[in-house]
């Protein structure tokens, strides 16, 4: 049975400083089983998916259920430059007994619930089945009103059929035929998809389902002004902007502690430069760190990596 658990300050340490110059000094912890605080500035809520029986279902290494942890002993010891913005960890959704399912309805209504407190979330996994209930927690606060985009950094397209279950392989495709059943359009934008990563059947489904993509051998700053083109195009035909990032889809130099590493895939800086474009639109309403893997990381490299992400993320909200 999926369950919800309230943070834990136990994940926050650092070094002390008499200014609270460092996250782990400001960050609030919130509960959100109980009232919510009353909030004067913008705030940004960090939510816990400690989730990896997706990957498990999808014949990967499993070990991601302890990635949000990683990351944020890692997120804690940085420093914090803006007193203008309240930081919130609200949490963690954890997956027991293969309840992958529950564990998404769950990402769902606490999603939900911290857009209605005009909280931005930002997820940490766990597997990338983390995009399925994510999303529906954006789609349920927006319901039919605005058109949702996806842009996800990722080596797979991750638009495999449910057999019958979903998995860490599924969630667009379950996020594809969700939005058609409701009449409305699917935006999906994939950056650093590698051909080597995806079979013929689901680049045909990207096909047949107009997925804009961006693939690994192109994903690189000496092509960046025909991707901002790209990037500009996607943007202007969506009101809302959902960004989710694969930690897969780095090259293992970068990124050793995925589920699925491999050698081939992008590096930092095109990732940068595309998110600052992305969160210059204004449109992004909420973000996903996925596929962290601590069991196979290397001196904290990959929970160092979705840290640092987070951190200049956290400068453009």
């Amino acid at each position: 049975m999926a369950t919800y658990l309230s943070p834990n300050s136990v994940t926050y340490s650092g070094r002390t400083s008499k200014g609270s110059d460092y996250i782990h000094e400001q960050i609030q912890l919130v509960d959100l089983n109980k009232d919510f605080p009353k909030l004067q500035e913008r705030s940004m809520g960090i939510l816990g998916y400690a989730c990896d029986e997706g990957v498990r279902r999808n014949h990967g290494r499993v070990g991601a259920v302890g990635g949000p942890d990683a990351i944020r002993s890692q997120f804690a010891k940085l420093p914090i430059h803006s007193s203008k913005k309240s930081l919130l960890d609200t949490g963690t959704i954890s997956c027991a007994d293969s309840d992958l399912e529950g564990a998404q309805q769950l990402t769902a209504e606490k999603v939900h619930q911290l857009l209605k407190h005009n909280v931005f979330p930002i997820l940490l996994g766990g597997g990338h089945d983390i995009a399925w209930g994510h999303f529906m927690g954006i789609h349920s606060f927006l319901g039919q009103r605005e058109q949702i985009g996806i842009i996800n950094f990722d080596a797979h397209l991750d638009l495999r059929k449910p057999e019958p279950q979903g998995n860490s392989g599924t969630p667009f495709l379950q996020i594809a035929r969700h939005l058609q059943e409701a009449g409305q359009n699917f935006h999906y934008f994939c950056l650093g998809a590698r051909k080597d990563a995806n079979s013929q059947v689901l680049l045909q489904t990207a096909e047949e389902l107009s997925v804009d993509i961006v693939f690994r051998e192109h994903f690189q700053q000496d092509h960046f002004l025909q991707m901002g083109e790209k990037l500009d195009g996607f943007l202007n035909k969506v009101d809302r902007v959902y960004v989710t990032i694969d930690l897969d889809g780095f090259s293992s130099a970068y990124a050793p502690g995925v589920s699925a590493p491999s050698p081939m895939g992008f590096d930092t800086d095109i990732v940068l430069t595309c998110l600052e474009k992305i969160f210059e639109s204004k449109k992004v309403i909420s973000l996903d760190i996925a596929e962290m893997n601590p069991e196979y990381d290397q001196d904290n490299q990959t929970a160092k990596l979705a840290a640092g992400l987070l951190h200049q993320i956290l400068h453009w909200i």
